[in-house]
């Protein structure tokens, strides 16, 4: 087992420095060398002139033994991984930041956007300085209740930000800068059941025949509704994706955007027959799709008759619910929509169950004799 030893060096100016010595030698995790000296930056007066100074030292001293005892139980649970005091003073925001920039080539601008909501909120709740060493289970508990007491964020947004910033934690500490993860045993914000728009039959076909000025996004809208694709995964569908067996009829390789898996979904001919004329293999099939189009949706769905508020993301909805409606497994919707757990498809049997109770409490024999 190694022991740890508070050590003294004399220094130029009349002061000692202090640092520990590891016996035997441990291995610095980031430079993956052996070594047997943390150095605290801490100091002494060699030959204190007063009580002051003497009073310096002895608290110096107390504050050094501390970090030295601290280190000998890590190395004893196993735990010790050089968080000295240098990483933690570094800026844990800092790396927040760089965290969410990386996200930007990784995933959709909407959910990009989203990480970086949640790098805001968290520089608000921390009034800008947050190091490491501040990264305590008590702060992560705190960031939880400025979410969940923020009055323009809903429940289901402080939900998702806050497992956002559970990542962010997460990586830290897998990457070395905080010793434990603090976050790991706080409980996620609970989700509340929603209400998910979607399109009936009849008023799927009453949009599929109404015509729209960005053909792109009709088209890539009515693809949505017959395969459950988000708007990310469809704007960067290229023809290479696009293929065709005996077997499996049309089906699409692809990989998500937001999950990074990669999928193969098979597609209907009529799905098919609404990705136009085919191009080149590395062209995008909705070459003139944007996403600030989808502004204008709600000019379409009140042209073909249509009351209700429909955003991109509805007709992925909508094929989910049609799809439970008609009889279809929800282990197989799970699938086609690419969902990592069926809790979350089973969002859309409940909103399913809900228009039934609805549909039978039309039908009342209260007032009639």
């Amino acid at each position: 087992m190694t022991k740890v030893f508070l050590r003294e060096k004399k220094l130029k100016g009349g002061k000692k420095g202090l640092y520990l010595d590891f016996y035997p030698p441990i291995i610095h995790p980031e430079k993956g060398k052996s070594t047997r000296r943390e150095h605290l930056g801490l100091y002494l007066f060699e030959r204190p002139k007063n009580e002051s100074e003497k009073e310096q030292n002895k608290e110096t001293r107390l504050f050094a033994e501390n970090i030295r005892s601290k280190r000998q139980l890590e190395i004893q649970a196993g735990l010790f991984g050089f968080f000295s005091i240098r990483n933690q003073q570094k800026d844990f925001l800092e790396y927040f930041r760089q965290f969410v920039e990386g996200k930007k080539e990784q995933t959709s601008k909407s959910n990009h956007d989203n990480w970086l909501s949640v790098y805001k909120h968290f520089n608000s709740a921390t009034k800008g300085t947050c190091r490491f060493g501040d990264v305590t289970e008590k702060l992560c508990n705190d960031f939880k209740d400025y979410l969940l007491n923020h009055k323009k964020l809903s429940q289901n947004s402080a939900s998702s930000y806050f497992d956002k910033f559970k990542v962010v934690v997460r990586q830290a500490h897998e990457d070395k800068f905080l010793p434990e993860n603090p976050a790991s045993k706080i409980k996620s914000i609970k989700l509340e059941d929603t209400e998910r728009e979607f399109l009936t039959y009849e008023e799927l076909k009453k949009l599929s025949e109404t015509p729209f000025k960005y053909e792109d996004l009709r088209r890539a809208s009515l693809f949505s509704a017959l395969t459950g694709l988000r708007f990310s995964d469809i704007e960067k569908l290229i023809w290479q994706e696009i293929q065709h067996s005996a077997e499996l009829g049309y089906f699409i390789r692809f990989r998500q955007k937001k999950t990074k898996d990669t999928e193969t979904l098979q597609i209907s001919d009529e799905a098919f027959d609404l990705l136009g004329e085919q191009g080149l293999p590395f062209e995008k099939v909705f070459r003139e799709l944007e996403y600030w189009q989808c502004s204008y949706l709600p000019i379409w769905t009140a042209t073909a008759g249509i009351e209700k508020e429909i955003t991109f993301h509805c007709f992925r909805h909508t094929f989910a619910t049609l799809q439970i409606t008609l009889g279809t497994d929800i282990y197989t919707i799970s699938k086609l929509l690419g969902h990592k757990d069926i809790q979350t498809t089973q969002i859309y049997a409940r909103v399913i169950d809900q228009k039934k109770r609805e549909a039978v409490n039309k039908i009342t024999l209260k007032g009639l004799k």
